[in-house]
């Protein structure tokens, strides 16, 4: 069994896509699982419920797969609700998370004013080390 567990919260196929080497890297230096959460909410692209979980799937699907073809255990954890902040850290509790790590979306203030700030909420109520990447970052830590 491997001695942390990594809980990385991804929103689209582009963030999986995006973190899959540092990720990597960070799972290999501390001898971690994975699992990657994804909260599925429906967006004015999606018709019906099973467009918003296949959405979901093929998010965290990017992630899991690429992880598992090198060796890093990670699952998919596909989740539902409102609050995604709350959503990933009660993810984070359950999946007995050590880490929990997110990927920046770059969004504005304004944007965050009126969609809520996720990582912040994520940061101020956690209850392990959150660690959060800058939109434009790519490699190793």
């Amino acid at each position: 069994m491997a001695a942390s567990r990594i809980l990385v919260a991804v929103s689209t196929p582009w963030a999986s896509e995006k973190l899959f080497v540092t990720v990597r890297d960070l799972a290999d230096r501390l001898d971690s699982s994975v699992v990657v959460a994804h909260v599925a909410r429906p967006t004015e692209q999606d018709d019906t419920a099973e467009d918003t979980k296949q959405r979901g799937e093929q998010t965290l699907s990017a992630l899991t797969t690429r992880l598992n073809e090198v060796n890093i255990p990670a699952e998919g954890l596909l989740l539902y609700g409102d609050d995604v902040s709350k959503a990933v850290l009660n993810a984070a509790e359950a999946q007995h998370a050590t880490l929990i790590v997110l990927g920046l979306s770059g969004k504005g203030p304004m944007a965050r004013l009126l969609g809520g700030d996720v990582p912040l909420q994520i940061v101020k109520r956690s209850t392990v080390p959150v660690l959060a990447f800058p939109p434009d970052w790519s490699g190793t830590i």
